[in-house]
């Protein structure tokens, strides 16, 4: 077993919270340890969501062991009902509550209870998170779809002709990246094709809702990570087709327009030809000429991962030097995007490995989760996030979709900003030991008289900074010609500096150390 800092996931039962938290009228009764009851910190405090998740635990604590659990687990359900009254129940167990080995699903049936009872399986030892929820969809949509479903290899039948076509939106839910934007981004496109929005589910979903998902045209399936098993059973049930293109970037909206309309039997072309896009003309501006070809490394779920990829190669300039995603179940679907960039993808959910990745490519731009966030500042290396897991700031309170037209846009903005931000840090560097703005230049605003701030990175510091032994130490001079290379490869700098300088026992590196070793490695 592995001890993990961090995690990409959580455990399968956080999954099925956010599977319950995004519906209506759906409650989840969590056998589960005094401990494992944080999904107030996940939902009000990250996502910022104006009412508290519709969660129950049985909160049993270790004096409970030696007693009767399951007569906890039956207490808190009965009261969970008469508290909430909801039309539907969720039970299961945390990965601690997992090991008694309760059954909370054959203790709901005989509990008596007047509403749908479902109970969850969730492996929480093999499975994880993303998991946990596209199972936990799944099986809300067979217990509430499923009676309603055709006998096996009955035709569908035809949409009547006075009526629009019509789709599920399916995939979104809570604690998701930009999933409510996303969802309201895709409708809008939808109605722009004539193409109506029956049931989006699970987000914003009551049972009833489930119950008629079986009524529409297609499947639009947004995040397959959480709905491709829900939508490959309503697939064979009701002769549902899907979508399979995700619209993020300009060339998968026009191609998802493409698609959807082809499922819709509508015209795309109307839609097509008045593109509301900024980002392409954006990425060929004058201003963005010096982006082009930037090393980026992407990684996240595997959705937002190839899609973004996608993106940053053909619609920004940008090369794809890594990609990888700590969904393993999509891991297939990743390395084939890899392979269009000519590398090997890395399929992780270990974030040390995903440091050494991003320490051995030395990428200009990271673009990857809120992990990588914290990866790429202990690198010096600019970063955005665009797939979770992620933070508050990454839930704004702004319209802020990542698919669509608009979302490209976004994505433009998310994509480019942290460079220019890192272009002004080196020119802010370049111009470091200039009369006006040296470090110990007071602000030229507060007048002469103003007292310097002290330097951060004075030269006396870097030289006053800890050796590790058998590393060489740098002069104060070297170490103010380092600073003068670019932020984005002053870490490669300084590496091979040392190595050079090791290979040949040199104690201390100097000024002409620097230059000698860039000359070696040019060569």
């Amino acid at each position: 077993m592995q001890l993990a800092v961090w995690t990409y996931e959580g455990p399968p039962h956080v999954g099925a919270m956010r599977v319950a938290t995004a519906m209506e009228r759906v409650h989840y009764v969590l056998h589960a340890p005094q401990g494992d009851t944080y999904a107030d910190l996940l939902f009000t405090m990250i996502e910022r969501r104006e009412k508290r998740p519709p969660v129950t635990y049985t909160t049993f604590q270790a004096r409970d062991l030696g007693g009767d659990t399951a007569e906890l687990f039956r207490t808190a359900l009965v009261e969970a009902h008469e508290r909430f009254r909801p039309e539907a129940i969720l039970v299961g167990a945390s990965c601690t509550a997992e090991l008694i080995q309760d059954d909370p699903g054959g203790l709901a049936r005989s509990a008596g209870l007047p509403v749908p009872i479902v109970p969850l399986e969730l492996p929480s030892y093999s499975k994880k998170e993303n998991w946990g929820a596209a199972e936990t969809f799944y099986q809300l949509v067979r217990a509430f779809a499923g009676p309603h479903a055709p006998p096996p290899g009955a035709p569908r039948p035809a949409r009547p002709a006075d009526r629009r076509p019509r789709c599920n939106i399916l995939g979104p839910t809570a604690l998701g990246f930009r999933h409510r934007d996303d969802v309201r981004e895709i409708t809008l496109l939808l109605a722009r094709l004539g193409i109506d929005v029956h049931v989006v589910a699970p987000l914003g979903a009551a049972p009833a809702d489930i119950a008629r998902l079986g009524e529409a045209d297609f499947n639009v399936v947004l995040y397959p990570e959480i709905a491709a098993p829900a939508a490959a059973w309503l697939s064979r049930s009701f002769g549902q087709k899907a979508t399979r293109i995700v619209p993020i970037g300009v060339g998968a909206t026009r191609d998802f327009i493409a698609e959807a309309a082809a499922l819709a039997g509508v015209d795309p072309a109307p839609v097509l030809d008045a593109e509301s896009s900024r980002l392409p003309w954006y990425a060929r501006s004058v201003d963005s000429t010096y982006l082009t070809g930037k090393r980026v490394f992407v990684f996240g779920d595997a959705t937002h991962a190839i899609a973004i990829a996608r993106v940053a190669a053909e619609e920004m300039g940008f090369t794809v030097v890594g990609l990888g995603t700590y969904a393993r179940e999509l891991a297939r679907e990743v390395r084939e995007g890899a392979r269009r960039y000519g590398i090997e993808a890395l399929i992780t959910d270990d974030y040390l490995e995903v440091e050494a990745a991003v320490a051995a490519l030395q990428p200009e731009l990271v673009l990857g989760t809120q992990m990588e966030r914290h990866i790429a500042k202990k690198h010096g290396i600019p970063c955005a996030v665009i797939s979770a897991p992620v933070h508050v700031q990454d839930f704004p309170a702004r319209y802020s979709p990542v698919m669509g037209f608009e979302g490209a846009n976004v994505l433009f903005d998310t994509l480019v900003h942290p460079l220019m931000m890192g272009l002004e840090e080196h020119l802010l560097a370049m111009f470091r030991e200039d009369f006006e703005f040296h470090d110990d230049a007071a602000p030229s605003h507060l007048g002469a008289t103003a007292a310097a701030a002290p330097a951060a990175s004075s030269p006396a510091a870097a030289a006053a900074a800890p050796v590790l032994e058998g590393t060489p130490s740098w002069a104060a001079d070297a170490e103010r010609e380092l600073r003068k290379v670019p932020f984005f490869v002053r870490g490669k700098a300084r590496r091979n500096t040392e190595r050079y300088a090791a290979e040949r026992g040199l104690a201390a590196i100097t000024v002409e150390t620097l230059y000698d070793a860039k000359a070696h490695y040019a060569r």
